[in-house]
């Protein structure tokens, strides 16, 4: 687009609602030790601004500059895309104070101030957003800039960044364009590196990245440095609203309406020649967590050099170049001076902000800016043995330790590792930027991955480098291989907060996009060919390596102590077959809450007798193929009860329909056939009995036991002969929970529950031992979440079934809700999708009035949640706001739910 255009687009209009009002406060400034704002005003300011403002008010050095408001933000959208009218005002009054702070002036060809154009949102959100440097060079102004640094080289150089920089982010001009230009430049006049350059050639490279933007736009590159700094500022708060951003936004949960603050900065340079660096630093190691300096440097270079991974950096401290093996100095050897300030600096700031900081700093001929300073993201690893480490050192509490941590990033620790005793093809090594071990098929483009993913198959994203346009590739991936970059890299921290295992910095890769191909150690491997990644060894090996299972134990058994402490909400799994028991117990589940006994029926063993009861004609004819469904029933829950070992087992009643149990293509349905000695055409006409419009809404849950009691009661048989078999010589005792599925009325629960009472009574004849058992109901259908005063009447606990009380009150069939409830989320319709993160105002409120009917009924009646949301960490703090006694979910997600009900209790009180 061109500048004029942009200009009329993002420049300030006016808003007559404002007339008559006091003028808003759109720009806070900070600098020279003192600020207008300060940590607390994150909301206001944005993260960025915020800290920028805090590390001035502590007196450390930072650059001058001044922080527009995520309010400018929410006003740019609201009015069109227009700026407040009052906000020129403002900004020119800032950039006046920032110019008499540092002695130049904005514009002033002889002595000009330069400067940077950041976001900063609420939420970090690295990369996704757009920077602009060196603003308010033009033609005068870098002759003024090369006179007073004395270095032509220099002023020429930063104009040749500030030009492809610009044009890319607010200009629209692809960057290839200008890296094609100094290609063609380097290779004509026989150069190597950037480096090779001197002040003439990047003057030619000036002229002909100005003659380009003409060309493509019909404009020439603009002048004007006011013009510039509002097409930079327009261009920040457009980026709020690009793709990548409104991906990682829904990625992580962060709202649209919290907008972003823009921070405008007086220039300092890494690239002013030996003296000088810039690079980025973390207080303890992001990756493992341990207490030791961390980061990475490049001398003569600027901020976007190390965080784009154009340059391989250099370790910051010495013990980190040993670790690592490299040869280059490190900033502690080449420059002790600056590393001892920024040693000070960034023990001051983890003290301050009681967490591991993410510093950004330049050093400018010798003299330490810091640039940022924000909490550092972290692997789940890393942020449990933080968190652990940080409550033994007395910086916080054992609480705060245990809301430090992401409940849903303990996802990172419950993934495979390499077998380490597996044969290793290794073919090339990088950074280990982001543990865990992954095996996939070579791609090479983000989309690819995307749609790779949705078929189902396993992907390893192969980049030169990645960028922030990658990130919907990077999240379908099961791990990201690049070629360049550094620990710091886009690639490293983006794969840090997803989980993704990433290796970074594979140097010796070689990769041919056009061929989709890349070499390494003399080796090509192919799109599509399977290769593995070790993320926390940097290694790339060819084929699939087998891996392990997670142990966990130290910081995280520690930390999930504290969190057990904490909590008041009940944790137990969904789990039907002993392997999932056991693992369970294992993470720490306090017992099962959802045995589905379907689930059990599948095994090729068993479903023969499934198939036979449900072609029966008679009674008496699936009572018999019932009977062989008995023993290995029971068998099944005698191993569920005697590895709970005394702890509740809520066994689920046959939910599903019987449809889904017989077979659908003509050569099951003629093996069927055969193995029951009926003819195809009985079987077809079984199956085309019961086929429903609807199945989800139809014979199926307590309808079936209406129907056919008889399942119901060879179901009651096996569990309380089970519970009896595994309660003779335990220490505790067995109390099973026996769970009646979609009931909407009290009249249908009455009747199964006189059938199961009447069968559990006989079998404690029949053996002549009595065990205690309790009888209730799944409340997955709105009617029965109405009538809850009801049936708790008759009920002994309650089980809200969310997946399908969703499903019944949102009218959506959970099935096919994927094909369009992104749709809903993407355009605002809907926060989140429902399926994932309870709906509490909907299907919420439903659960709240079913549980304050239910106790009202049955003041002690037994209140807990089995569906998908059992696992979501903000379902959980909804359950523990109403009340109820325990959440249920899948046995990996079990830490997950442990630790966000801890986090829970810890926000209601």
């Amino acid at each position: 687009m061109g500048v004029g255009r942009l200009e009329r687009k993002t420049g300030p209009g006016n808003d007559p609602a404002r007339e008559g009002r006091q003028a808003m406060k759109w720009v806070y400034e900070f600098g020279g030790g003192k600020a207008e704002g300060n940590a607390g005003m994150k909301d206001l300011l944005g993260g960025k601004g915020a800290n920028l403002a805090e590390m001035s008010n502590l007196g450390l050095p930072v650059p001058p500059g001044f922080t527009i408001t995520t309010q400018a933000c929410t006003h740019y959208y609201a009015n069109g895309r227009q700026l407040p009218e009052d906000l020129p005002g403002q900004v020119t009054a800032a950039l006046d104070t920032v110019g008499g702070l540092v002695g130049r002036r904005f514009g002033d060809p002889s002595n000009p101030l330069l400067v940077s154009v950041r976001s900063g949102g609420r939420a970090s959100m690295p990369g996704m957003m757009d920077t602009v440097l060196n603003l308010g060079l033009n033609d005068e102004t870098a002759e003024g800039l090369a006179r007073v640094a004395g270095d032509a080289r220099f002023a020429y150089d930063a104009y040749r960044r500030f030009i492809q920089m610009y044009s890319n982010v607010v200009l629209d001009l692809d960057h290839h364009v200008f890296e094609e230009i100094l290609e063609i430049y380097k290779e004509e006049n026989g150069f190597s590196l950037d480096t090779d350059l001197n002040a003439e050639d990047w003057r030619k490279i000036v002229a002909a990245y100005k003659a380009k933007v003409e060309a493509e736009l019909g404009e020439p590159f603009p002048q004007d440095v006011h013009a510039q700094l509002w097409g930079a500022i327009g261009a920040v708060f457009g980026s709020w609203m690009n793709q990548r951003a409104i991906i990682y936004r829904r990625l992580h949960r962060i709202p649209e309406s919290w907008g972003t603050a823009v921070n405008v900065q007086a220039m300092v340079f890494g690239n002013m020649g030996a003296s000088s660096a810039t690079g980025v630093a973390f207080t303890r190691d992001p990756s493992t967590g341990e207490k030791t300096f961390y980061g990475e440097f490049l001398v003569n270079a600027q901020g976007e050099d190390v965080v784009a991974g154009l340059r391989t950096p250099n370790a910051i401290t010495k013990a980190g170049r040993e670790r690592a093996g490299e040869s280059q100095p490190s900033l502690e050897e080449v420059m002790p001076g600056v590393y001892a300030r920024l040693v000070e600096a960034k023990d001051r700031l983890e003290s301050h902000y009681r967490d591991m900081q993410d510093i950004e700093f330049t050093v400018e001929s010798g003299t330490l800016y810091m640039l940022q300073t924000r909490t550092g993201k972290r692997t789940a690893r890393a942020a449990i043995r933080i968190a652990v480490e940080m409550a033994q050192e007395g910086l916080i509490t054992q609480a705060e330790a245990v809301a430090r941590v992401d409940p849903l990033s303990l996802d990172q620790l419950l993934h495979p590792t390499l077998d380490p005793d597996a044969e290793r093809d290794v073919i090339a090594s990088g950074l280990p930027a982001s543990p865990g071990a992954a095996s996939g098929e070579v791609v090479f483009e983000a989309d690819e991955a995307e749609a790779l993913k949705a078929q189902g198959r396993k992907v390893i994203l192969v980049r030169i480098e990645t960028s922030p346009e990658d990130i919907h590739g990077m999240h379908a991936a099961e791990g990201i291989l690049t070629a360049r970059g550094g620990m710091t890299s886009h690639a490293a921290v983006v794969a840090r907060g997803m989980g993704r295992p990433c290796v970074s910095g594979a140097g010796t890769l070689r990769i041919d996009y056009a061929q989709g191909r890349f070499t390494a150690s003399g080796i090509t491997i192919s799109k599509g060919e399977i290769i593995t990644i070790d993320g926390g060894t940097g290694q790339v090996m060819r084929g699939e390596v087998p891996t392990l299972q997670p142990e966990l134990s130290g910081d995280f058994a520690t930390l999930m102590t504290w969190a057990d402490k904490i909590r008041t909400l009940r944790v137990r799994a969904n789990a039907e077959t002993p392997e999932d028991a056991r693992t369970a117990r294992e993470f720490g589940a306090e017992g099962i809450g959802l045995c589905r006994t379907e689930h059990m029926f599948f095994e090729a063993s068993r479903i023969l007798a499934v198939r036979e009861m449900i072609l029966a004609n008679t009674v008496a004819d699936r009572q018999k193929a019932l009977a062989r469904l008995l023993p290995v029933q029971r068998d099944d829950f005698v191993q569920l009860f005697q590895i709970m070992a005394g702890l509740p087992v809520t066994i689920r009643l046959l939910d599903p329909p019987l449809h889904e149990f017989l077979p659908r293509g003509e050569e099951e349905v003629a093996e069927l056939a055969a193995d029951l000695g009926v003819s195809p055409d009985a079987v077809r006409g079984r199956v085309t009995e019961l086929a429903e419009f609807n199945p989800m809404l139809g014979h199926r849950g307590c309808r079936l036991g209406i129907s056919y009691p008889e399942i119901y009661e060879m179901q009651t048989r096996a569990i309380i002969e089970a519970a009896l078999i595994a309660g003779e010589g335990a220490a505790e005792p067995v109390t099973p929970e026996i769970m009646i599925p979609l009931i909407a009325t009290r009249a249908e629960f009455d009747f199964l529950k006189e059938r199961v009472d009447k069968v559990a009574k006989a079998v404690m004849i029949e053996k002549g031992r009595t065990i205690s058992y309790l009888v209730g109901t799944m409340i997955e259908l709105p009617r029965a979440a109405l009538r809850a005063g009801e049936i708790a009447q008759s009920a002994e606990f309650f089980s809200f079934g969310t997946n399908d009380l969703t499903q019944t009150t949102f009218g959506i069939s959970r099935d096919d809700a994927g094909r369009f409830l992104g749709d809903y989320v993407e355009k605002g319709l809907l926060p989140v999708d429902p399926f994932v993160t309870i709906d509490a105002d909907g299907v919420g409120e439903l659960v709240q009035i079913a549980t304050e009917r239910g106790r009202g009924s049955r003041p002690g009646i037994k209140l807990g949640i089995c569906g998908e949301h059992g696992g979501d960490p903000e379902s959980i703090a909804f359950c523990a706001r109403t009340g109820l006694d325990y959440v249920s979910c899948s046995p990996f997600r079990v830490p997950i739910a442990r630790l966000a009900a801890a986090q829970s209790a810890r926000l209601e009180d």
